[in-house]
């Protein structure tokens, strides 16, 4: 395997990680993809784009360079479900809306995803880990925030149009509740938006598995409706006109985040 993530250190105790952002596909990825799969619909485009300023802010930051179709970073190693209903595994057999994901007879081999597991998901994983223990150490407490995007209509997944920002927190689990109600608030403030805490997306496996307020680690996700910021058909384009707006509230929730650390923590 080439790079199989970029992880950038910061001087906060925020890290803001990206699992879906990667583009790279496998030779047996890329050979047994439908024609409709090619482009890569499912990916959270431009995340690391629309987060740039996170340096600015001293967040770190950790983005996949391989796309979901290869591996799920924000899944589970034992593949277990997160979700009861339509969703997808550690390795999707199915594009967002339904449809198979790999021409029939061409899906990678098992030993083949055994090598995405132990060369994509663990590196992964390893830096998330290392990074919010290392931030723990030094501030005695660490922020995680996942960030994601989504296509705002997909009957498959969910009804009607799903709201702009979906704050997850596994149902108050991954993180202190003072804090999530600190995020709605910064979302309520921006009326031309709309959102929902815990709604159809409470947060994956990384909020889940890593966000642990009794040991001072809180994570929270954000699934974003990708058109806050760019044209949702291909060829995905990304629109400043729409993104410098909804730049302004990601802005305002991580540096809420970052406030509320040091108020509670202080």
């Amino acid at each position: 395997m080439d790079k199989v993530l970029n992880f950038k250190q910061g001087r906060v105790p925020l890290l803001i990680s990206m699992p879906h952002a990667g583009l790279h596909l496998t030779p047996a990825v890329a050979a047994g993809l439908i024609p409709e799969a090619q482009s890569l619909p499912d990916t959270d485009w431009h995340i690391p784009t629309l987060y740039d300023f996170a340096q600015e802010l001293g967040a770190s930051t950790l983005a996949a360079e391989y796309s979901r179709f290869v591996i799920d970073l924000n899944r589970p190693s034992d593949d277990k479900p997160l979700y009861v209903g339509a969703t997808t595994g550690l390795f999707p057999a199915t594009l967002f809306d339904g449809v198979p994901l790999f021409i029939e007879g061409k899906e990678p081999s098992k030993a083949e995803r055994a090598t995405y597991l132990e060369q994509i998901w663990t590196p992964y994983h390893q830096t998330l880990q290392q990074e919010l223990a290392r931030l723990k150490a030094e501030f005695g407490y660490a922020l995680l925030f996942d960030a994601h995007s989504i296509r705002s209509v997909i009957p498959h997944l969910f009804d009607g149009k799903l709201p702009d920002f979906n704050l997850g927190t596994f149902n108050g689990a991954a993180c202190d509740p003072e804090l999530a109600s600190q995020l709605q608030a910064i979302c309520a403030a921006h009326p031309q938006y709309s959102h929902v805490l815990n709604g159809r997306f409470k947060g994956g496996h990384i909020t889940r598995h890593y966000g642990n307020p009794a040991q001072d680690i809180h994570a929270v996700q954000l699934e974003l409706g990708q058109c806050t910021y760019m044209e949702e058909f291909e060829p995905f384009r990304y629109r400043q006109d729409l993104a410098e707006p909804t730049r302004v509230v990601l802005r305002q929730l991580l540096q809420g985040l970052l406030a509320w650390g040091q108020k509670h923590y202080t």
